[in-house]
């Protein structure tokens, strides 16, 4: 069985990697007011198929988190990349697999994070990750709702680790519902939540910064998930 098949499993039975989920017909929560970025806070947008999400990294609060996914910004990686797994009310998640649901190869895995303070709340932005609590590369979640049980509670176990929040959305929160309400289905190796049509990351650049020109190559694959809503 592939490796992130049995990680799903794993993470589908955690106690921790559990979202708090919306009652049903319940109105979403408002996402917080933008503010201005703390210094040294890059701010990035992604192009995507369905509109632009602006986000903004956190810096200084995660710094080798944001310095990872500024390295797969910078080498165009994320250009052609989509939205591979969209759950209404937890979470949509991409950063990994081309249009034919093929993974790239990725650097070296990151350092967890989550111990930094910040929590899953609606609109941030997360490493996803397998089983252990350091295996985060290039895949990330963006929170639909306060999903507060995926914080870090303690460093017992990959279950108590939580995952790392390394930024949140300041424009486009709209287009990122746009996307959870999309109808989905089982796709490649996926049993359910693809979306239909696939949401593609067209591109993504640094705000002051020229946009890079293609995706690049890198040494590892390592593929990665964001914890399992449980039934």
């Amino acid at each position: 069985m592939p490796k992130y098949l049995l990680t799903a499993l794993f993470l589908l039975a955690a106690p921790f990697a559990v979202a708090q989920t919306a009652k049903p017909g319940a109105k979403p929560a408002a996402t917080p007011a933008a503010t201005a970025p703390a210094a040294n806070n890059p701010e990035v947008t992604l192009h995507t198929s369905q509109g632009d999400i602006t986000l903004e990294l956190y810096a200084d609060k995660s710094p080798k988190s944001v310095a990872n996914f500024l390295r797969y910004v910078h080498e165009g990686f994320y250009a052609g990349t989509v939205f591979h797994r969209v759950i209404p009310g937890y979470l949509i998640q991409g950063g990994l697999y081309t249009a034919e649901l093929q993974p790239r190869r990725t650097h070296s895995p990151v350092p967890s994070e989550a111990d930094n303070g910040l929590s899953n709340l609606r609109g941030t932005v997360a490493v996803a990750r397998g089983a252990d609590p350091n295996s985060g590369t290039s895949q990330f979640f963006i929170n639909l709702v306060d999903d507060r049980r995926l914080d870090y509670v303690g460093n017992q176990s990959g279950l108590t680790w939580g995952y790392t929040v390394f930024g949140k959305v300041i424009k486009g929160m709209d287009v990122v519902d746009k996307i959870a309400a999309l109808p989905t289905h089982a796709q490649g190796p996926f049993a359910a939540d693809v979306p239909t049509p696939l949401v593609t990351i067209e591109s993504v650049n640094v705000i002051g910064e020229e946009a890079p020109a293609a995706p690049s190559t890198a040494a590892k694959p390592a593929p990665a998930i964001a914890p399992r809503k449980s039934k």
